[in-house]
């Protein structure tokens, strides 16, 4: 009986159906290698690229706000190489190797993934209602806390508006939005302090 390796590798180009549990495998078996980089494997994509698989693997940190850099990538990417050399499950068809973390067209589905992007201005998916977006200021095990902006006169500065808090069970998913000038992330905490003053 072939593998599902094996009958990945018999498919026509592209991304064919079973490539799922292949991928699911890889996870599984990637996981502690990429953990052992201090990262979390985030999922695991493969599709065809004429006679070569393309192993697509997404990493991500587990705490703090800061990407992963370009060094660390190379890093992982190696030792990712080395478990798929060694994979006894594998078939030998030649692969192409990309590693990568997810930017921030990433939808927000889990709270590890909210935390990540603090102070950042986001777009909640909220389920039956309006969306709602405003600066993340507060991740819970049961929600998020937004601030939304009041836009003011033209020429002037937003003001943030009332905190509006989400519990994650409406919320469908989260998107970050993309700011050319974003503030100061201590900006909003001296407000804050002025405020109660």
């Amino acid at each position: 009986m072939a593998t599902t390796s094996n009958m990945w590798e018999e498919l026509m180009p592209g991304t064919p159906e079973n490539a799922q549990p292949e991928a699911d495998r890889l996870t599984e078996y990637l996981r502690p290698t990429v953990a052992s980089h201090g990262l979390i494997l985030e999922e695991v994509e493969l599709r065809r690229s004429g006679t070569h698989r393309v192993v697509h693997v997404v990493v991500d940190r587990e705490t703090g706000t800061d990407g992963v850099d370009l060094d660390t990538i190379a890093e992982v990417s190696e030792s990712v190489s080395r478990a798929l050399d060694q994979d006894p499950q594998d078939s030998e068809a030649p692969y192409d190797l990309e590693v990568s973390s997810f930017g921030v067209s990433r939808p927000l589905t889990e709270p590890r993934h909210w935390r990540r992007n603090l102070g950042r201005m986001v777009t909640a998916r909220i389920a039956g209602a309006d969306n709602v977006t405003g600066r993340l200021r507060e991740v819970t095990d049961g929600g998020v806390v937004l601030v939304p902006e009041i836009q003011p006169k033209k020429g002037m500065k937003p003001k943030p508006g009332d905190p509006v808090s989400l519990p994650f069970e409406q919320v469908v998913h989260g998107k970050v939005e993309v700011e050319f000038n974003r503030p100061d992330p201590g900006a909003e905490t001296i407000l804050d302090s002025n405020e109660e003053a």
